[in-house]
């Protein structure tokens, strides 16, 4: 998955970018107050996207 999209995707839901870091941007469920890291590369592992969009509970 497209970094882009994920992104575009966690900012639809509510999700804010809380800070960025060297590596990472975390960005926090406002709904939920749960906090999870996204990495900064151009492509996401669909694994990966998965688990942080579950993680953040917008997929289930």
């Amino acid at each position: 998955m497209k970094r882009r999209e994920l992104l575009r995707r966690l900012q639809q839901a509510g999700c804010v970018l809380l800070r960025s870091g060297g590596n990472h941007d975390i960005y926090m469920n406002a709904k939920t107050g749960k906090k999870q890291p996204v990495p900064r590369h151009g492509e996401i592992d669909e694994h990966l996207a998965r688990h942080i969009l579950r993680y953040l509970e917008l997929e289930q």
